[in-house]
């Protein structure tokens, strides 16, 4: 039995929506049972959350592997991480396969990557055995970049990235959650090129029919451009730092993971805006 939270969210629901396409048998684990996936032969639990700790242990109850999403982002996140872990254990699973992120470091320049990396450092610390998906940007947030004024702006510099589908990093998790030989493994989910913001702006205008340009801003600009949104200053910092991680060459990765997990190549910048 697969057990996959975060299912009324973007990707949980695809993975739920994928499990249930393969005939795995899966439990989708919810807050809110009305806004769950319509999908085959799945059992609804419902419980309150992370930090829910009872009702996490009668929900993970049964389950052999847990897909774990990532908690939205928080100043306790890790704590939140951190009691799922925990009843996990306490309810007797044997696997979790966890969303993490490209470049999960104590010291990673995006600060939420620093939260991905201390939440795989208590799996592993549990003794469960785990499968770690660390995916790049994802490829579907890509045109939300681009400013009313059909300009990207960010401390990116002349770094580059891959960014993966959605839909690509589900097919992959449905692979390591229901199929064997993945304990212990740790994926990097990108797409199948690494481009600089300047290049996706090229390709936004070529495709879209709208002039898109990147302006590179320091990181003091970025913080100051940002202050009017009234977010909390931890928040500001993670939306600053994904572009200032992506100028340091920590989002410079493309590897062949999800085309190893799922027999295709991932879509890539192009094929998605044509596809649009």
């Amino acid at each position: 039995m697969i057990g996959t939270t975060g299912a009324t969210g973007q990707v949980g629901s695809r993975v739920a929506r994928r499990l249930a396409d393969r005939g795995d048998q899966q439990r989708l684990l919810v807050r809110d049972a009305s806004r769950a996936p319509d999908v085959a032969d799945a059992e609804v639990v419902r419980f309150g959350g992370y930090s829910d700790e009872k009702g996490m242990r009668q929900a993970f109850a049964g389950l052999t592997t847990l897909f774990l999403a990532s908690a939205r982002e928080a100043p306790d996140r890790v704590e939140q991480h951190k009691s799922a872990i925990e009843a996990a254990t306490d309810a007797g699973v044997q696997r979790i396969v966890y969303l993490s992120f490209i470049g999960a470091a104590p010291d990673a320049t995006f600060t939420f990557a620093r939260d991905h990396f201390h939440t795989e450092q208590h799996i592993r610390a549990s003794g469960l055995a785990f499968t770690f998906s660390r995916q790049s940007l994802y490829l579907d947030f890509l045109p939300t970049m681009v400013g009313e004024d059909g300009v990207i702006r960010g401390p990116a510099g002349d770094g580059r990235l891959a960014p993966v589908l959605r839909d690509d990093v589900a097919e992959s998790l449905s692979a390591m959650l229901a199929e064997p030989g993945h304990e212990g493994a740790i994926y990097e989910l990108t797409g199948p090129e690494a481009l600089a913001l300047t290049e996706v702006a090229a390709q936004l205008s070529e495709l879209s029919g709208r002039s898109v340009t990147y302006e590179s801003e320091t990181l003091e600009e970025a913080r100051a451009s940002r202050a009017h949104l009234g977010a909390p200053a931890w928040e500001l910092e993670g939306w600053v730092t994904s572009y200032a991680a992506v100028a340091a060459g920590e989002l410079d990765v493309a590897t062949d993971h999800v085309r190893r997990l799922t027999g295709h190549e991932p879509m890539g910048v192009r094929e998605f805006l044509s596809e649009r």
